[in-house]
């Protein structure tokens, strides 16, 4: 027997993103806030945005725990790319959620998977 599902998690993939956008942090902690605000979650604290990395891969994490689950990204700078992951076990429209990272990083090209999980 299946159980039902327990959540949901997208998986976005973003490419040639503004490079201005994905290198700053005080943007990236916006991000955290505005998709939370966009996609009805509440915030469990406030966002932990780090830059680290070495050997040219560096970069911004970030992680957003919600009171649902959580919401992490990187974004590699030396490609211009982010890698977003929203899991929650609230609904929330996961396409919209893409959209909305797509144009708040500039990004020219995306990628968009979604799962139900459990």
């Amino acid at each position: 027997m299946t159980p039902e599902p327990w959540g949901k998690s997208a998986q976005i993939d973003l490419f040639d993103c503004e490079p201005d956008r994905i290198k700053n942090h005080d943007t990236i902690e916006l991000f955290a806030r505005t998709l939370c605000d966009r996609i009805k979650m509440k915030p469990y604290g406030p966002p932990q945005v780090v830059l680290f990395g070495h050997d040219g891969k560096e970069g911004f994490s970030l992680v957003q725990l919600i009171e649902t689950s959580c919401i992490t990204a990187h974004f590699a700078e030396d490609n211009n790319t982010a890698y977003i992951d929203v899991f929650s076990c609230k609904e929330f429209d996961a396409r919209d959620c893409a959209e909305f990272c797509r144009l708040y990083f500039g990004a020219k090209n995306a990628k968009f998977n979604e799962m139900l999980r459990g």
